[in-house]
């Protein structure tokens, strides 16, 4: 593994390189951010952050669609420590090339799917979905922000750290249909259920002109923590793009996940 120093220096390399990548996101678009938060700039957004391998394109993404809001995810300054729920910095910080300026909460909650479904949730408030904001409990019961009766984010970060306490990776593996990792797209999860289990999330697809594709991965873990663009361990170039046709066992930093583990939610 290499250190957080070549972590940074890579970061700083694609930050100063750029990419083909037009945000038109807000602090609005990013609700965690309203409070006296200003416009998210282009350079600072994951897409902004971290650009394609030579010779690859972003595959398209439709307006307001996950995988646009993904991209736009704002992000921490270049050379970032990830941070635990406490405020301490993780053990591990040469697993990621970059943290995403999202809170993480106080309590040990929001950590691998957690993290994924705070991300899914945050989307479908952004763009007026909030009655689709729904997950299940480990005991298979069907946790609706609707059934709230709120309307206001406070409420809905309320609820999230609700599901948070009662979901994980176990129910959110049986809420999720299988894919083939052929057909990866952007907001596809990497997931072994289990106790413990993990969850990584499929944040960025890039296509060259011969059709081969390269995809980035955000985690949080346990404890608690904010949520990273992993590190590829097999890049020797300390690059976070992993490269397809996906082989298992698929390797990531802190975890390994089986055949059959690349799942999708069931509705966009």
């Amino acid at each position: 593994m290499r250190s957080i120093h070549a972590i940074a220096a890579f970061a700083l390399l694609t930050a100063a390189t750029g990419a083909a990548f037009s945000s038109t996101a807000t602090a609005d678009t990013y609700a965690w951010r309203t409070s006296g938060a200003a416009g998210i700039a282009t350079s600072d957004t994951l897409a902004g952050r971290i650009p394609p391998p030579p010779g690859f394109e972003r595959v398209p993404s439709g307006e307001g669609s996950f995988a646009a809001w993904l991209r736009g995810l704002p992000m921490k300054p270049v050379g970032s420590p990830v941070l635990l729920f406490t405020g301490a910095s993780k053990a591990r910080q040469d697993v990621h090339t970059a943290v995403v300026d999202i809170d993480v909460g106080k309590r040990d909650l929001q950590q691998c799917a957690d993290g994924i479904m705070r991300l899914r949730a945050e989307w479908l408030w952004s763009v007026g979905r909030a009655r689709d904001i729904a997950f299940n409990d480990t005991d298979g019961k069907r946790r609706t922000f609707a059934s709230t009766g709120k309307s206001d984010y406070a409420s809905f970060r309320k609820y999230m750290d609700l599901v948070f306490a009662y979901a994980g990776t176990y129910s959110l593996d049986r809420e999720l249909k299988a894919v083939s990792p052929m057909d990866i797209t952007i907001g596809d999860v990497f997931i072994k259920g289990g106790f413990p289990g993990h969850a990584v999330v499929v944040a960025d697809v890039a296509r060259n002109a011969s059709g081969e594709v390269r995809f980035l991965l955000l985690q949080s873990y346990m404890p608690a923590q904010e949520i990273h663009v992993l590190k590829n361990p097999a890049s020797p170039d300390g690059s976070p793009w992993y490269a397809t046709p996906v082989a298992f066992p698929f390797v990531t930093p802190e975890w390994v996940f089986p055949a059959g583990s690349l799942k999708r939610f069931p509705k966009d």
